[in-house]
């Protein structure tokens, strides 16, 4: 009675056997596995959240890397137009400056320029009359005669080898004629001496001073025909300056002998 309740047992327990190990089966996946399968869930969840915070962050970065070549190129734009706009500057301050040296030198220049002229001027007061001439011309004529050349040649001669010597040239008429037509006359009388010393002579032009008067400053009687011949000519004085006669001794012509000698 007893095999057969330990049989009955026996044959029980193995027939719960199944149920008795399905039941601790899933009490184990209920207490172990689903919890980690939950955390695993938790960690792939976490994992996606920090890769798509890492993608985020990486797009951030790219970004902030195109700003800053961006920035880059900018700033070396920038410094490329300030070296050009520096050497832009220092090409037109050098332009400047040469310009004002040259200004300076032609001030200079210039200013040197005055000051021979002043000084030309102011020396003539102690320049000296050293010769006198006088060239006749025909009644309403202005052109030069052969005896008029052959005048001026032998006046020329004289002041052969001077330096600082200059030329007056004074143009005259009678008093035939109004006064408007004989200052006129008197000037073209005056050029045609000029023309024949610059030209045949080669006296240079900065030398002459001309000037003319018409029928004033009379030497003789207008009244006569003699004395209107005396009249229509052109008066060449050469003045040479004071140290230069003196070292040379050339006589000094008085007012007396500058008179016309024709």
């Amino acid at each position: 009675m007893q095999k057969t309740l330990f049989r009955s047992s026996s044959i029980a327990a193995l027939a719960l056997a199944p149920f008795i190990t399905g039941c601790a089966t899933k009490k184990f996946v209920r207490t172990t596995v689903t919890p980690i399968q939950q955390k695993v869930g938790e960690l792939d969840a976490t994992t996606k959240s920090q890769g798509e915070s890492i993608a985020e962050l990486e797009r951030g970065v790219a970004k902030a890397d195109e700003r800053a070549m961006g920035a880059d190129a900018r700033a070396e734009a920038a410094a490329k137009e300030a070296a050009l706009a520096r050497k832009e500057a220092a090409d037109g301050r050098s332009f400047a400056e040469s310009g004002l040296n040259r200004v300076g030198g032609d001030i200079t220049k210039i200013n040197g320029e005055v000051t021979t002229i002043n000084g030309r001027f102011e020396n003539l007061r102690d320049y000296k009359m050293v010769a006198t001439e006088s060239f006749l011309f025909k009644v309403g004529q202005w052109e030069l005669s052969d005896e008029a050349k052959a005048d001026l040649d032998a006046a020329v001669e004289k002041i052969k080898g001077m330096k600082n010597y200059v030329v007056e040239l004074q143009g005259f008429t009678d008093s035939t004629g109004s006064k408007i037509a004989n200052l006129e006359l008197s000037r073209k009388r005056a050029d045609a001496v000029v023309r024949y010393l610059t030209t045949k002579h080669n006296i240079a032009l900065h030398r002459v001073f001309v000037a003319g008067y018409g029928h004033e400053n009379s030497v003789a009687d207008n009244k006569t025909s003699d004395g209107r011949k005396q009249n229509r000519r052109v008066d060449m004085k050469v003045y040479l300056s004071g140290d230069e006669a003196a070292q040379n001794k050339v006589p000094v012509v008085t007012a007396s002998q500058s008179q016309p000698s024709n």
